[in-house]
């Protein structure tokens, strides 16, 4: 099954040997579960001729606001409308995530109580509590008329998003490690209140869900059904 990666930000220059791009990201995250991948550099003007291009479509995150004037959103937004009508399958994260909500009529806007940022929980009915990494202050508003809420957290409620069996969004990254994470906040926390940046560092040790929520992705791809999680009985989820 062919993925296309609809890449909307990149990975720090000084992290990036260590750690690769975000496409890069998604490749681990989703490795061994016999997909094929392709990169589409949206953020330089890159984008598919057709959504008929892949199997399906996974949207990275990125630094830059999905309400930003840059001239890559607005054919970015039009592309994934269509692919939408077409049924083809689609996963957002983060950025990935506001911008189909987006594009489908939601609105997203920086949210007035600031920053979530390092591993966060998050509650569903059908998943149950999910722990994974944030890095955001805008977030989804407002969802579309088509999005249902599968999980919230106290900071976010519209965290997860499906659209029927066409296309399931998250507002946290789990394809981020925390080896990542470590380093992302040495290298972009000067962005950050100090009290944010302190508090992610001392969360650093909490355990994630990334490998289970793996198989969700998984199973969405490719059976377009979203299954309840199941935890690792015991031991470190980290990756």
């Amino acid at each position: 099954m062919k993925i296309g990666i609809l890449q909307t930000g990149r990975s720090p220059d000084q992290l990036q040997d260590e750690f690769g791009d975000y496409d890069d990201f998604f490749r681990r995250f989703l490795d061994g579960r016999g997909f094929e991948f392709e990169t589409y550099e949206v953020l330089d003007g890159v984008l598919p001729k057709s959504p008929a291009d892949a199997d399906g479509w996974l949207i990275t995150g990125s630094r830059f606001g999905v309400y930003e004037d840059h001239d890559w959103i607005p054919p970015l937004e039009e592309f994934l409308r269509a692919a939408y009508r077409a049924g083809a399958p689609i996963f957002g994260v983060c950025f990935g995530h506001q911008i189909l909500a987006q594009a489908l009529g939601g609105i997203v806007e920086k949210f007035d109580k600031g920053w979530a940022v390092g591993p966060t929980e998050y509650k569903s009915p059908l998943f149950g509590d999910q722990t994974m990494i944030a890095w955001h202050q805008d977030q989804v508003i407002e969802r579309p008329a088509e999005a249902r809420v599968l999980g919230s957290s106290s900071f976010c409620e519209n965290a997860i998003l499906a659209y029927g069996d066409t296309a399931l969004t998250v507002q946290p990254h789990p394809e981020f490690t925390a080896e990542f994470m470590a380093d992302l906040l040495e290298a972009r926390g000067d962005i950050l209140p100090d009290e944010v940046k302190t508090s992610a560092l001392e969360r650093m040790g909490d355990n994630l869900t990334s490998r289970a929520f793996a198989d969700t992705v998984e199973a969405f791809f490719k059976t377009r059904t979203i299954p309840s999680i199941k935890r690792p009985s015991g031991g470190d989820t980290r990756e």
